[in-house]
């Protein structure tokens, strides 16, 4: 846990959900973490929790949707914060048949599911690969692996994670940088409450926020010469 203490993270997504989770989680191991969300309020909250831990905490509202600024954006975070483990968490969820998807809607999930990402990763590669190592965690879903009717663009913009992960992979290991997908299975998050997602559940059989935060933290803290490439995480009741 020392290595923890000496190490500091970027999490988007961080004002709810797994991004949160994952905030709380690293911050009571002494990592110190940059908050990445639109909604200042939220932030501030999460911060709060998290500044009780006594690591550093900042804190940069940013819409990711907005694709065009979020390299530039980024970069100036780690310019300003030293990265060295980012956690892509922020996503949206969306249901509907394909043949009934708008353009837009297609879009618009792609954006924040995949590109955002993308963009992200190329706002912190610079200093990582001057510092010769780092660890990019991307938060994928099972659905990108596994087809589910209803799901089709979601299913997509988390299938080209995947795949952006694994090339991710091979590109950079040779600078030192560990990339690692995680694909739970249904998550108990606000996405279930979202306009977009019009398909109930049970989410008491959910996995819960932080138990993918965990094995997040897990990834994370394995020796530098060790990584989880891709992890799957399923509720036990098997949802999703």
């Amino acid at each position: 846990m020392n290595l923890a203490k000496s190490k500091s993270a970027l999490i988007t997504g961080a004002s709810s959900g797994i991004g949160k989770a994952t905030a709380l989680a690293f911050a009571k191991v002494g990592i110190d973490v940059a908050l990445v969300s639109r909604s200042q309020e939220k932030l501030a909250a999460v911060a709060s929790a998290v500044q009780q831990t006594g690591v550093k905490v900042a804190v940069y509202p940013l819409d990711l949707a907005d694709v065009e600024q979020v390299r530039e954006q980024i970069s100036a975070i780690a310019a300003d914060f030293k990265v060295d483990i980012l956690v892509n968490s922020a996503g949206m969820g969306y249901t509907g048949n394909l043949s009934e998807t708008p353009l837009t809607d297609w879009q618009a999930v792609m954006n924040l599911n995949l590109t955002s990402v993308f963009q992200c990763i190329l706002g912190v590669l610079p200093t990582m690969r001057d510092r010769g190592t780092g660890t990019i965690i991307n938060v994928a879903s099972i659905a990108g692996v596994q087809p589910f009717p209803s799901w089709g663009a979601y299913s997509a913009s988390k299938a080209g994670l995947i795949a952006l992960s694994k090339t991710l992979a091979a590109e950079e290991r040779q600078n030192g940088i560990r990339v690692t997908t995680i694909c739970p299975g249904a998550v108990d998050t606000e996405l279930w409450n979202s306009d977009t997602v019009r398909i109930k559940l049970e989410r008491s059989a959910m996995l819960t926020p932080e138990s993918v935060a965990q094995a997040i933290l897990h990834t994370v803290l394995l020796p530098q010469q060790a990584v989880i490439e891709e992890l799957t995480l399923m509720p036990n009741a098997g949802v999703l």
